[in-house]
């Protein structure tokens, strides 16, 4: 698998998760099931911050160009609340047009990141090991975004890479023989 395949599995996962956290209630969204979180608190606080960390590595440090600017906001404590879920899914909605067109742009994935652009001496990854930080981060946070629709006492979307693979039939599910047998062992075994 490769960053392209496993981003376009993201960004249907990402709808899905989308379309029914719209049929939710606000309420629910905005409901404290973080308590002792130092940031993050809500459904809402996590999409926010899948959004802003996306930006902020591939955008603002790889491509030196995030969108955050248009989508004003504390990224530090986001406090979600007060902002509608469409803002936060258009905010969404705009990183991963870009992350795309990033992605069809077919760009260099081995060449190297600075994770701190002022400074000289700071590590450097590679884009690819930097898109892979970002997905890695989002699935996790998606995790935790399913478990808390479930304290809600809701039943999360599936959201499992399986779902969304195209699935490759085998030649023994096509009809076709077993390459390993010839075909008078295959009468033996009828």
């Amino acid at each position: 698998m490769n960053v392209r395949e496993y981003y376009a599995y993201l960004t249907a996962a990402r709808e899905q998760l989308w379309n029914f956290l719209r049929a939710l209630p606000a309420a629910d969204l905005d409901r404290n099931l973080i308590e002792t979180g130092d940031r993050f608190h809500c459904i809402k606080d996590l999409l926010l911050h899948v959004t802003d960390v996306e930006d902020h590595w591939v955008h603002g440090i790889a491509l030196g160009d995030g969108v955050q600017g248009q989508y004003p906001h504390d990224w530090v404590q986001p406090r979600a609340q007060q902002y509608d879920l469409n803002w936060i899914l258009d905010y969404s909605r705009e990183v991963t047009r870009r992350t795309q067109a990033l992605l069809d742009s077919d760009p260099d994935l081995d060449r190297s990141v600075k994770l701190v652009q002022d400074d000289p001496a700071s590590d450097t990854v590679t884009l690819d090991q930097l898109l892979w930080n970002v997905m890695t981060h989002e699935v996790r946070h998606t995790a935790q975004i399913a478990l808390m629709i479930r304290q809600l006492g809701h039943t999360p979307p599936w959201l499992d890479y399986m779902r969304f693979v195209r699935p490759q039939s085998t030649p023994a599910q096509a009809g076709a023989p077993d390459q390993g047998l010839d075909a008078g062992e295959l009468d033996d075994d009828l």
